[in-house]
């Protein structure tokens, strides 16, 4: 099985856990072959079983078998898979710097290889689910302090709450960790045990021992807001996760029911994540048209559309900018692109390629480039992302106030969200005079194993 994927701010830490996608990897030789069919049926020797030369020879492969330029940007291929079966490695690390320095020569971003501390992490982000106690720290001054708590989380259930501050970690002192360092630390198996210290906002510490558990991460955040007499349903997306769709669903449906007029879609800062949740959301918006079309190295076009199960026709807008990349954009070129919605904000980042993501046999992964895809006008949105319809840009000030206090995101002080609702104004009017009534009928989304994932920053 293999994860299809955009991969752009691929890590985002979160003390929250791991479930890994498992993505077996080719079979694969020793002797440089001279045809595809010799690779295939090429096996790797007994020589070659638990060496740093077996994870370089399955990369080899799945870049020789996928990539989307066959000529592999006018690079020898097959002298690579000689120049790196013929080096010694004394380490794992030092064989995958050299398959990091073969990939290099591709000059392509995102064909990258992922250690396995970086497939673990890439593949809890995108499952939605993690393994660990359901809390999000931040650093304030030299103490780690909890900022929120999942609900139903191991730490909701053991009565830990924001605003208190972890001290010992199994042992460890948090003085000196970063959030990073805290997380990786917190992450663990389902049903092992964590002790933690930790000293109430009281100053009381508390001593508590902790079974992790898998919880569920949310990545979409609403609220119904009033805004130039019109009630808006803000909904904020923060990655394309396996529970995504999901959650914007029941999002959409929520505002709906609280009495939504139209409906802003915040994609700011969204790096992306799996495909299939990116044409999940669009079909929840868009009722019939093109979504994307993708183009592999055979020249072989697939054009995915909407099926009839759209749950909102209310006017909307989708905020962007230059962060919203990858699966982001495929959702605002579809929407934009079929004239379901204005597009508010900044250009987008400019991704146009897909990736395959593979699990190699040592627990390390690597992002392959598969294919290009177009927006259903046809258009390549690479390096030059897509243009708004309604250009608003924010000052440095105003970046950094929203940065700071993401509550104000969706609300009057959000110039970009102003916008937004302003262009959506003469729709709402319209609807008014015409008593159109609300469409919203429940629909099913499971999530599948495409996606897309973007490069490293």
């Amino acid at each position: 099985m293999k994860n299809t994927a955009c991969l752009l701010g691929f890590l985002k830490n979160c003390s929250l856990g791991a479930v890994a996608l498992v993505i077996p990897a080719a079979v694969t030789g020793v002797m440089a072959p001279t045809s595809k069919a010799a690779i295939a049926a090429d096996l790797a020797p007994d020589s070659f079983q638990n060496s740093p030369k077996m994870v370089l020879d399955e990369a080899w492969q799945l870049v020789y078998k996928e990539y989307v330029d066959a000529d592999f940007n006018r690079v020898d291929w097959l002298g690579v898979r000689q120049t790196l079966l013929s080096g010694e490695y004394a380490t794992p690390e030092a064989a995958y710097g050299e398959l990091r320095s073969a990939l290099r020569r591709l000059e392509d971003p995102y064909t990258r290889f992922l250690n396995p501390a970086q497939y673990a992490a890439l593949t809890e982000q995108t499952s939605g689910e993690v393994s660990g106690l359901g809390i999000r720290l931040q650093k304030v001054d030299q103490n780690l302090i909890i900022s929120s708590i999942l609900d139903n989380s191991p730490a909701k259930q053991a009565g830990l709450n924001s605003g208190d501050a972890i001290l010992i970690i199994d042992g460890r002192s948090s003085r000196n960790l970063s959030v990073e360092d805290a997380s990786q630390l917190i992450r663990g198996d389902r049903g092992s045990q964590i002790t933690m210290i930790v000293r109430r906002p009281n100053g009381s510490e508390e001593t508590l021992i902790l079974t992790r558990d898998l919880v569920s991460v949310p990545t979409v955040t609403f609220e119904l807001q009033r805004q130039n007499g019109i009630k808006v349903g803000y909904i904020r997306l923060d990655e394309f996760s396996a529970h995504a769709a999901e959650q914007m669903q029941a999002a959409i449906n929520t505002l709906t029911t609280q009495g939504a007029e139209a409906f802003v879609m915040d994609l700011r800062g969204n790096p992306g994540g799996l495909l299939q949740a990116g044409i999940e959301i669009s079909r929840m918006w868009l009722p019939r048209g093109s979504i994307v079309r993708t183009v592999d190295r055979a020249g072989h076009s697939d054009e995915i559309t909407a099926n009839r199960t759209a749950i909102s026709d209310l006017p909307l807008a989708v905020l962007v900018n230059g962060q919203s990349a990858s699966s982001s954009e495929i959702v605002t070129g579809a929407l934009a692109d079929n004239d379901r919605a204005v597009v508010v904000g900044d250009p987008t980042f400019g991704k146009a390629l897909v990736q395959s993501l593979h699990g190699l046999s040592d627990g390390s992964g690597l992002a392959v480039t598969v294919a290009h895809y177009y927006t259903p006008d046809g258009t390549d949105i690479s390096r030059r992302g897509i243009t708004p319809d309604v250009s608003v840009s924010l000052t440095q000030q105003q970046s950094r106030q929203l940065e700071s206090n993401p509550t104000l995101r969706g609300t009057s002080a959000d110039p970009q969200f102003v916008g937004a609702v302003a262009a959506l104004e003469s729709q709402v009017v319209a609807r008014r005079e015409d008593h159109t009534p609300v469409v919203s009928t429940p629909s099913a989304h499971p999530p599948n194993q495409l996606g897309l994932n973007e490069p490293e920053q």
